[in-house]
Formats: C-alpha cells, sequence, structure tokens
C-alpha cells in the first residue's frame, strides 16, 4: 500500500562530503491527479516536477523562502510550474495536463516527449528585493537529467537527481519519489566511482518504491559502503497557501478600465486557483466597496506622506 502522506529523508557521510535526500512523494502525485485530472502521461510530468521541486525547496534555510521550478518545453505538455516551502510542501500544474502520447522507445511514460526542449527556471524568494533566478537548457525533458544540469550549470553543485512516477491501468498513481545525490566540499574522489556503481545497481526509484523500499533502505542502497548518518526526515504534503483576501485585493488592483468593464457587466466574478482547483467568488457591491477602501487607504497614505515630508521642511 501507497503511504498516506509524502515523507523526506537526509542523511550525510561521515566526512561531510556527501548528502543524499531522498522523496516519497506517493500522496503528493497522488493528490495533484485529483486535482487537475491528468493524463498517465502529465501524471508522470507534473510528478516528476513536483518532487523535484519540494527535494529543492527543502534545501532552503528560512521559514519564509520560497522555490519556484519553471519548465518551459515546445512539447505539447506546454509549461510545468511548481513552488515549493523550505518544508518541502508543494504545489503545482500543467498548462496542458490532459496530453497523452504512445509509450516511448523503452516502453515507458514519455515524459521527454511531452516537455519537449527548451529551458528550466528556478527562481528563489528569500526575502530580499530581487529573487535568484537561474537558468540553464532541457537536456532531455525527462527532468532529473535537467535538475542535475541545473545543478551543474547554475549552482556549480555537482550533483545526481532521480526521478520516477509510477501510474496503474486506471491511471492511479501507486509509486512516485525521488532523490538528489550531492558532492559537497572536500568529498574523497574515490566515492565518486562507488557512488555511480551504487547507483547504476539500484536502478529505478520508482522500482525501488512500488517493491516497498522505504526512504532508509533506498538512502543505504546509494551509499553503499560509504559510512553516513541519517540526517533528519519530516512529512511532507501537496499545500497550497491560497486565499479569498488575496484574489480579492487582486481584483481590486486592476486599471480603471478593466475595473469598470467588470462593474458595469453587473455579473459575479468567479476566480479560480491554478494550484488547488478552488473558486472564489464576487459580486459587484463587493468589488466595488473594496475598490472604495483602498481608494481611501491611498488618499489616507499620500496625506501621511504630504504631512511627514512638510514637518521635514520645515525642521
Amino acid at each position: 500500500m501507497p503511504r498516506e502522506t509524502s515523507i523526506i529523508q537526509r542523511a550525510i557521510s561521515r566526512d561531510g562530503g556527501i548528502r543524499v535526500l531522498f522523496c516519497d512523494s506517493t500522496a503528493i502525485v497522488r493528490k495533484s491527479c485529483e486535482i487537475h485530472h491528468t493524463s498517465k502521461t502529465m501524471t508522470a510530468v507534473l510528478g516528476r516536477a513536483l518532487t523535484a521541486a519540494s527535494l529543492m525547496a527543502s534545501l532552503l534555510k528560512d521559514r519564509d523562502n520560497t522555490l519556484t521550478l519553471q519548465i518551459r518545453g515546445d512539447g505539447p505538455a506546454g509549461s510545468v510550474v511548481c513552488v515549493g516551502d523550505y518544508k518541502g510542501n508543494v504545489r503545482g500544474y500543467a498548462e496542458h495536463p490532459e496530453t497523452e502520447l504512445p509509450p516511448n522507445a523503452a516502453g515507458k511514460l514519455d515524459v521527454g516527449g511531452a516537455v519537449g526542449r527548451g529551458s528550466l527556471y528556478v527562481v528563489k524568494d528569500l526575502g530580499m528585493n530581487d529573487p535568484y533566478v537561474g537558468v540553464s537548457p532541457i537536456v532531455s525533458g525527462e527532468i532529473a537529467e535537467d535538475v542535475t544540469e541545473y545543478f551543474a550549470s547554475s549552482e556549480q553543485t555537482p550533483t545526481v537527481c532521480a526521478l520516477g512516477v509510477r501510474v496503474d491501468r486506471e491511471n492511479m498513481c501507486f509509486a512516485a519519489g525521488g532523490y538528489l545525490v550531492q558532492l559537497m566540499p572536500g568529498y574523497d574522489e574515490e566515492d565518486i566511482e562507488k557512488l555511480e556503481n551504487n547507483i547504476g545497481n539500484a536502478g529505478s526509484v520508482s522500482k525501488q518504491i512500488a517493491d516497498g523500499m522505504d526512504g532508509e533502505q533506498i538512502i543505504a542502497a546509494v551509499f553503499g559502503d560509504i559510512p553516513y548518518d541519517m540526517f533528519d526526515e519530516f512529512d511532507i504534503g501537496y499545500v497550497c497557501p491560497c486565499q479569498r483576501d488575496k484574489y480579492l485585493r487582486a481584483l481590486v488592483s486592476l486599471n480603471e478600465t478593466d475595473m469598470n468593464e467588470l462593474l458595469e457587466s453587473g455579473e459575479p466574478v468567479e476566480t479560480r486557483c491554478q494550484f488547488c482547483g478552488k473558486t472564489y467568488v464576487f459580486t459587484v457591491d463587493e468589488l466595488r466597496a473594496a475598490r472604495e477602501e483602498a481608494k481611501k487607504d491611498k488618499e489616507s497614505a499620500q496625506e501621511e506622506d504630504a504631512e511627514e515630508g512638510g514637518d521635514h521642511a520645515e525642521m
């Protein structure tokens, strides 16, 4: 049976030169299937992207930090966007969740064909004025290889990324997850070949999960005879922080022309969150009242600024 919750587990080699982050994202991917009604191929595409974003976001330092993973390929999937927080919670959507393709030459879901070629963007909001933006080319569209390329070209961190999603005949995800293996300053050169052999012999991470292996067993298989310690573990989920007030503020901030058009129509305005599918409906009276309140707040702020400027001029 799949885990009822998703989890991240992290480990580090005794010499501090290698860290491994593992994620069983089965529950998250199942939730995304329910929300977005993805095809089998797109379950794999979005599931891999969500897993990668969760792992990458869990490396953030502070509570308010977020990471956005954008995959902009020229394939039929369109853009894929996932957002994670420092706890590893994640949400995401694909532009064309209904896209379905025949199996690829290896008989597997054609993730690479759905994504195509283009660019992978990583945007980190670290609470500063401007976010960090990293860009790297999509090298295969399989996502794991593309994340590996991102770490090498944009963060100069030697990394191996493994991602996998398994879907049954009823289009339900029954195994999903992945891991990052990263070399840290001071790593032992002799360990590189060991890691490559261990990872090669381990096989698909989604098969490992489907076969009942847990995170500690998969991490142990990656390290092999390299001494290491488990660092920590924590539950993660598909979490969307959207709120009705946020959508109301967004509508109120529309320019005069667009707002007047909405008000003159006399019809309620319905908005929908791309990440979780929730809808929020606003009446014309509610929009008009919120617009007036926003104008008053702006005028009040301008008056205060003017008074402060006058006081300063008299000094």
